[in-house]
């Protein structure tokens, strides 16, 4: 669920929520409304009552027909209204119920004497109303008013005899109280409401719009950057366009759009420019490397390849010449070994250099073929098999499944790959240990061939085992330096880079006094059987 979306249930269940908070408040001041008005008009009413006739208790007692008679009379004009005459405990002595009521019904005191106590008090501190029992349905509260009535005859005191007690808006039922409500709020009341919901939601809508609207451009703009890169041109300019102009354009901005997100977007375009900039940078310092690299690799290796033959040469002349023999000689002849050979190193390393960063150009292509790789990696166990038995090391290869291990590959490079882990493993491998080359295809999709070249050397510490592909990382250093690019912290890295470029990955599962299994991982192509 987006934002823009939670944002308008949000506000759509708020509002809800809102106009059912005002409906029930108007409700509610309503029926308060209803009753104070009842309360009022009640009070007053039988406060002039008792004014103009204090001898109802008497009247009684002479006559209680006559005084049921009188107090009908009373509220003749008032369908809704109820009185009744009570004596000092509350029970009901005369009254004007619609239905007799039983004998002694009794009412409870306290919100009679709590609505005579109010009117005695005053208006100032008057009961906004009073709550009391309806004779006729004992339970159900009703507004009430009373009076307290006195004997009037000498001697009596100021002692309480009875009370007039007035119930209001008898007939005015849940029913039609509820019609009378709805009535009334369907007019100017409703209007209100709903025009307030109406324009509350407008606005709502509005700042939406407002902070979703930055937000999911600003959204879009990462989604791009994430999508394509470096590559693609920084938000805010047209590609090619200067970096420190880009910053200009999202300064300005900044300043145009000066609001939280405005201040965003542009700290996010600034950030983009930036890292715009440092990319551009590193990829001229990385093309600067490569290129550097690569001519040093091409100049050096002429006269390295001149000092190389020139040794050669003069070490085969000592060989034929009797007269060089002697011990001057000899030791000559040594210092001559040790120069050629630390001079092919030194061309090997070069030619080295300038191989991977030849690989490692962006616009470097591969020439792949089709091949089945079991017949590629038996020939070059063959060309291994005569150092191997000169190490006295065995050498073998063997295909693993009963399906060929087909792939498309370069396989210039991917000979390269394997002979330098071949040289490597012969370097580690002690006499009379053996090394194992083989491939497998792997069933099911997504289809992958797998190479293993497997040594019982000594094994590599696992604290080397994460930089074994660095440049210029040697990891086994109790052996003597290899007389190749291997020794020299080159030959795992050429091979990384040729397995990457084949859309692969190289692993590698050592121990100390274990062995080592280096693995390559290469996109394979199914073949039909028969």
């Amino acid at each position: 669920m987006s934002v823009r979306l939670r944002l308008a249930l949000t506000v759509f269940l708020a509002g809800l929520a809102a106009a059912g908070g005002v409906i029930v408040s108007v409700a509610l001041a309503f029926q308060r409304f209803e009753h104070e008005a009842a309360y009022q008009r009640a009070d007053a009413f039988i406060s002039r009552v008792v004014a103009m006739h204090g001898d109802l208790l008497d009247l009684h007692e002479r006559n209680a027909d006559e005084l049921q008679a009188f107090l009908r009379s009373l509220v003749l004009y008032d369908s809704g209204t109820r009185l009744y005459l009570l004596d000092a405990s509350g029970r009901v002595l005369a009254g004007t119920p619609e239905k007799p009521l039983a004998a002694g019904v009794q009412v409870a005191l306290g919100p009679v004497r709590e609505a005579a106590q109010a009117a005695a008090l005053g208006d100032s501190r008057r009961a906004a109303y009073v709550m009391g029992d309806d004779p006729e349905a004992m339970g159900q509260d009703t507004v009430v008013a009373a009076r307290p009535l006195m004997r009037a005859r000498i001697g009596a005191g100021d002692s309480v005899a009875g009370y007039l007690y007035l119930v209001c808006n008898k007939t005015l039922l849940p029913g039609k109280q509820l019609a009378l409500f709805g009535s009334s709020l369907a007019g100017p009341a409703l209007a209100s409401v709903l025009t307030v919901i109406l324009l509350t939601t407008a606005l709502a809508a509005w700042v939406i719009v407002t902070v979703t609207r930055p937000l999911r451009v600003l959204s879009d703009e990462v989604a791009t950057a994430s999508r394509q890169g470096f590559r693609a041109p920084a938000p805010g300019g047209p590609p090619g366009l200067d970096t420190q102009d880009l910053l200009s354009a999202t300064q300005t901005l900044g300043r145009i759009t000066n609001d939280e997100f405005g201040r965003l977007r542009s700290g996010f375009h600034t950030l983009l420019a930036r890292l715009h900039q440092q990319w551009d940078e590193l990829h001229r310092l990385d093309r600067f490397r490569r290129e550097g690299v690569s001519n040093l690799s091409h100049d050096l290796r002429s006269p390295l390849t001149a000092t190389v033959a020139c040794l050669e040469t003069l070490e085969q002349r000592w060989a034929g010449d009797p007269a060089k023999a002697g011990t001057d000689a000899g030791e000559d002849r040594r210092l001559v070994e040790v120069a050629l050979r630390n001079t092919r190193n030194a061309a090997a390393m070069v030619r080295s250099l300038g191989d991977l960063a030849l690989l490692d150009e962006p616009q470097f292509q591969l020439h792949p073929m089709r091949l089945d790789l079991g017949e590629v990696l038996d020939d070059i166990s063959l060309r291994f098999a005569q150092r191997a038995r000169q190490k006295e090391v065995s050498l073998s290869f063997k295909q693993l499944g009963e399906a060929a291990p087909v792939a498309d590959i370069d396989i210039e490079l991917f000979e390269r790959a394997v002979a330098n882990l071949l040289e490597n493993a012969l370097k580690f491998t002690p006499p009379g240990k053996a090394i194992r080359l083989t491939a497998q295809a792997l069933q099911g999709p997504p289809g992958q061939v797998v190479v293993q070249v497997q040594d019982e050397g000594p094994g590599i510490a696992a604290d080397d085992l994460p930089h074994l592909f660095d440049r210029l990382y040697q990891s086994r250093t109790s052996v003597a330096p290899a007389t190749s690019e291997e020794g020299k912290g080159l030959g795992l890295a050429i091979v990384k880079r040729i397995v990457e470029l084949h859309g692969g990955r190289v692993s590698v599962h050592s121990a100390p006094g274990q062995g080592t299994t280096v693995a390559l991982e290469l996109p394979g192509v199914a073949v039909a059987a028969g």
